[in-house]
């Protein structure tokens, strides 16, 4: 049996050279998927022009990265909003340690992290070509529902009740 590396999650700035490399495979991952085809590097630049990380900051929101050893592997942001609410965004494993668990270290973590600074009920939205992602969601508890957004990419929602610890 092979041995894999434990994976570390830490709060990152957004503009870190880490943040802007697990940034730039994200976009290019949902780019690719959209539209079936290689992602150009002028659409990775737009899209992150559309979709800004200056919010996924304190005292706004935070950023999680993930590594296995020094690799960069996965990421996790959430926006801090009024009434107690977190946006989660920018849920991403690559896909080389897709399916060992990353993405449910990285939802665990940035739930623990969300109570720790109040949020009571977390949101999110997705795209219904992101399959995995919807099946993550739910068997983590979130809750299909009504749009929380008007995010013309997305076409699912979910919310789901944070506990206290």
């Amino acid at each position: 049996m092979t041995r894999t590396a434990a994976i570390d999650i830490v709060v990152e700035q957004p503009t870190s050279v880490d943040a802007q490399f697990i940034a730039e495979r994200y976009y290019s991952d949902i780019i690719s998927r959209y539209y079936g085809r290689p992602a150009l590097p002028e659409e990775i630049s737009a899209t992150q022009g559309e979709y800004p990380s200056n919010d996924l900051d304190a005292p706004r929101g935070m950023l999680l990265v993930a590594r296995q050893g020094s690799v960069v592997v996965g990421c996790a942001g959430i926006r801090l909003r009024d009434g107690n609410v977190g946006e989660v965004t920018r849920v991403f494993v690559v896909a080389a340690v897709r399916g060992r668990g990353v993405g449910r270290q990285l939802m665990a973590e940035l739930e623990r992290l969300a109570i720790e600074v109040g949020v009571r009920r977390l949101v999110l939205d997705t795209r219904t070509d992101l399959i995995e992602a919807r099946g993550l969601y739910s068997s983590l508890g979130f809750i299909e529902g009504a749009a929380h957004n008007s995010d013309p990419y997305a076409d699912h929602w979910f919310s789901k009740e944070l506990g206290e610890r």
